[in-house]
């Protein structure tokens, strides 16, 4: 009813071209074939994920959920690349930048940014997830931790993905599911 009442209200209301009305309908239809494309990817992708050990895994973390699993496991590839936690957290460019030139040595750093892209947006996008309702207890007392101690909202943020990452290194090289610990 609102578009239909918008419809008449157009500067335009009175004249109508045929080419306009067929450009519609193209771009419609094209509009339809990409959502089912997107849908027919999306489908194969959890198909795909749900053939892969890890992706249960990660699925363990409060958080994490299904297409969040799948890009930390396509971006991440074999956690075997890495021997240790730091070398994950500098892959996803989320590693604290050092600036220093002689004597003089910055108080504030920025992360790096030198890594992966859609895999620090997944990660970022988890912490968030995590902290909302305060899903996962653990990274929500980590980020009350930061905040108290006077770090910016986004700067506790990047620690709890660090920390995610961390759980995520550790969960992946044990091969064991994420523990709820109960915070006091």
């Amino acid at each position: 009813k609102k578009i239909m009442a918008a419809a008449q209200n157009t500067p335009l209301s009175g004249i109508v071209y045929e080419s306009h009305v067929i450009s519609l309908q193209m771009l419609i239809r094209l509009l339809l074939q990409f959502q089912e494309h997107l849908s027919t990817l999306e489908q194969q992708i959890d198909a795909l994920a749900e053939e892969v050990k890890e992706y249960d895994l990660l699925r363990s973390i409060p958080g994490v959920g299904n297409k969040i699993a799948a890009t930390i496991l396509s971006e991440v590839g074999e956690i075997e690349r890495f021997d240790h936690p730091s070398k994950l957290i500098a892959f996803a460019g989320v590693d604290p930048s050092v600036y220093a030139s002689g004597k003089f040595v910055a108080t504030s750093n920025r992360i790096t940014k030198r890594g992966s892209k859609r895999l620090r947006h997944a990660l970022y996008l988890a912490v968030q997830c995590g902290l909302r309702r305060s899903t996962n207890q653990r990274l929500r007392a980590f980020y009350d931790k930061k905040r108290e101690e006077g770090k910016a909202k986004k700067v506790a943020k990047i620690a709890c993905v660090n920390k995610l990452l961390r759980w995520i290194f550790a969960i992946l090289h044990r091969q064991e599911p994420y523990q709820m610990e109960q915070v006091a």
